[in-house]
């Protein structure tokens, strides 16, 4: 197993719930779990994420309230995006931001990606991104 130098921790409120979302409509694989501590750590074209579900003794820094995550959102690049869409469409899993192109700036480089925004079953909000490519451009 290859693991990341940043895996984000996610406290959820039902790890069943949360299975389905990740695994079954996104399509990430479990890498392993402990099923006693409600855990599981998952992954999906290299990014990982490490799901637990709420519960005493955690580290918390405040009362938990859905949406949960709020200030942030997860990008992370996947290979197939369409196959994303379609299972989520297939769920009738509603979108936060639909599918659109959007190129970003980086001093003379422009890097071009397909994306989407969805919540987790949790409120914590994805952005799901297929990259398209790097073109050059002029500053003025």
């Amino acid at each position: 197993m290859q693991w990341n130098k940043l895996v984000p921790e996610l406290i959820v409120t039902d790890l069943k719930r949360s299975y389905q979302f990740w695994v079954k409509i996104l399509g990430f694989s479990v890498m392993y779990q402990r099923t006693e501590e409600k855990f599981i750590y998952v992954e999906l074209d290299g990014v990982q994420f490490m799901l637990e579900q709420q519960q005493q003794g955690q580290w918390l820094t405040g009362v938990l309230a859905y949406p949960l995550g709020r200030g942030i959102n997860f990008q992370f690049e996947v290979d197939q995006l369409d196959s994303i869409l379609n299972r989520l469409d297939v769920a009738q899993w509603p979108l936060f931001a639909a599918l659109e192109e959007r190129w970003y700036r980086a001093e003379t480089i422009e890097h071009g990606q397909k994306q989407f925004l969805v919540q987790d079953p949790d409120g914590y909000l994805l952005r799901i991104v297929e990259v398209i490519g790097e073109r050059a451009i002029t500053l003025d």
